[in-house]
């Protein structure tokens, strides 16, 4: 049941610890140690009015924080090749990064028991107030990918004053048509019924690669195929699936400024999910909002990591965070921006065809 105490932004107010370690009634036991990103990353289960999650935290705590969320049959483990990219390294400089974990998604977790009710996708959106209370961070700047951006934008809607900035991956914003719906609840019963198959594998390389399979990236294909092939308790993915799949509409326009915090909304052309953000993105407000669709590639944090890498610099720099210029020992080229000379990759295969970040458009 919820908890009545956090229905409203006004009503939650997270605790502020004084101390390297979470309340303890937050906190469900010691963090243990994995190295991600070459340095040490502690992960901790922070507890939650819907069970207990997984958070693994690495930086500074003292420094601005990033929140992460990941997409279907995948875990924060997801986001190491991107933060492993060199545009990064200068940013992570800045920030703390917590990434959050879905129930029972994380590597090592057990079989969720046969009478669990999975959280809602608004539920779990707010188990992140529980992750700021846990670890004492009142803002931090989001990024999302598919199913977590969708969270992520969840979250900054019920509270704005709580999110600075929202970068989103595949985001969509409507709830699932019927097709949609139909594929999805299929998906769920096969995968309850016959563990990680093929047919199940195949929906989730779709879910994340499109249908133009023989396009993409046969790498990160053959890779994926093996993760999935491999995940041990197939029915935690699918209760993950299921919720995905019976997803609300977000309920936010232009008109009615729903969306109160500036949003980087990005895509691939090969995602299933290219014209959702195109949806997503005509109910943003004009002003703080951005659209990049990445050609020839559908994951495009794994694809094309430092496109995203850079723009999302841009986006941060917008923001007020990072430096002006990174720190790179040869750029290939700059672009003159208020008189002053900034490193810029010159790439045809970015576009940002509404709402540009100002700083990125000769890009």
């Amino acid at each position: 049941m919820y908890n009545l105490a956090f229905e409203s932004e006004e009503s939650f107010q997270p605790a502020i610890l004084k101390s390297p370690q979470c309340d303890e009634s937050y906190m469900g036991e010691i963090p243990t140690t994995r190295i991600f990103n070459k340095q040490i990353c502690y992960e901790y289960y922070v507890n939650t009015d819907r069970g207990r999650v997984l958070v693994a935290v690495h930086g500074d705590r003292q420094k601005p924080a990033i929140v992460t969320y990941h997409d279907l049959g995948l875990n924060y483990l997801s986001f190491e090749n991107f933060f492993n990219n060199e545009d990064m390294e200068d940013i992570l400089k800045h920030f703390c990064v917590y990434h959050m974990n879905a129930p029972g998604q994380e590597d090592g977790a057990s079989r969720l028991p046969n009478n669990y009710t999975y959280p809602s996708l608004d539920e779990l959106a707010r188990q992140i107030s529980f992750v700021q209370a846990c670890f004492g961070f009142r803002r931090f700047i989001g990024l999302g990918v598919g199913v977590g951006a969708n969270i992520l934008a969840r979250f900054a809607i019920k509270y704005p004053t709580k999110v600075e900035a929202l970068a989103l991956v595949n985001c969509t914003s409507t709830k699932s048509g019927w097709l949609n719906w139909a594929s999805f609840k299929m998906a769920v019963r096969m995968i309850r019924r016959r563990g990680m198959c093929e047919s199940a594998v195949d929906f989730l390389l779709w879910h994340h690669f499109g249908r133009v399979l023989q396009d993409n990236n046969p790498k990160s294909l053959s890779q994926y195929r093996n993760k999935f092939q491999n995940i041990q308790h197939p029915t935690n993915v699918a209760s993950f699936i299921e919720v995905f799949g019976k997803r609300t509409d977000l309920h936010i326009s232009r008109e009615n400024g729903s969306m109160q915090v500036p949003v980087l909304n990005i895509t691939g052309a090969f995602s299933p999910y290219a014209e959702d953000t195109v949806t997503f993105n005509s109910r943003l407000e004009l002003c703080t909002s951005a659209w990049m669709k990445i050609s020839d590639a559908s994951m495009v944090l794994e694809e094309e990591a430092g496109k995203v890498a850079m723009a999302f610099r841009l986006f941060l720099q917008g923001e007020g965070y990072v430096s002006t210029t990174p720190n790179k020992k040869s750029p290939s080229s700059y672009i003159l921006v208020n008189g002053e000379r900034r490193a810029c990759r010159l790439s045809p295969t970015i576009r940002i065809t509404e709402n540009p970040i100002s700083e990125v458009v000769a890009c």
